[in-house]
């Protein structure tokens, strides 16, 4: 069965994209801990990042980078926090968070429920930030 963010990859459910590659997705999470929140996939369903092959590891890696930068510039922070736990979804992902305290970390506290609308709005203020960085 595809884990939600296969479905994402595919196109069969609507997510705010930030940044993709050939074979990795940067994408807003809908249940943030701060805005902002952003979970860097590889395309490929692997379940555990430590199955990864090194040479998609390590370019996952590197993409998430890239997002921390252009998300650090949107949404400025004392850090970009990263996180793996993969036990919720079933797909290896990076959760960067911008953070200004350690508790803004902390995944046992009540997420955020942003509208769509200013979702579309934090993810269009890190495309720009990425823009701007990259080019």
């Amino acid at each position: 069965m595809a884990s939600i963010f296969s479905k994402i990859v595919a196109g069969e459910i609507p997510a705010h994209i930030v940044a993709e590659t050939a074979d990795f997705l940067a994408f807003l999470d809908v249940n943030p801990l701060t805005m902002g929140h952003v979970l860097v996939i590889p395309k490929a369903e692997i379940d555990y990042i430590f199955d990864m092959e090194e040479e998609s590891y390590f370019g996952l890696t590197l993409f998430a980078k890239i997002v921390a930068t252009g998300l650090k510039k949107a949404f400025p922070c004392k850090k970009v926090g990263v996180a793996v736990i993969g036990l919720e979804v079933p797909h290896v992902h990076i959760h960067l968070i911008p953070m200004n305290a350690v508790n803004d970390m902390n995944f046992s506290k009540e997420k955020l429920k942003p509208s769509q609308e200013e979702l579309a709005e934090a993810a269009l203020k890190i495309k720009a930030a990425l823009n701007e960085t990259t080019a």
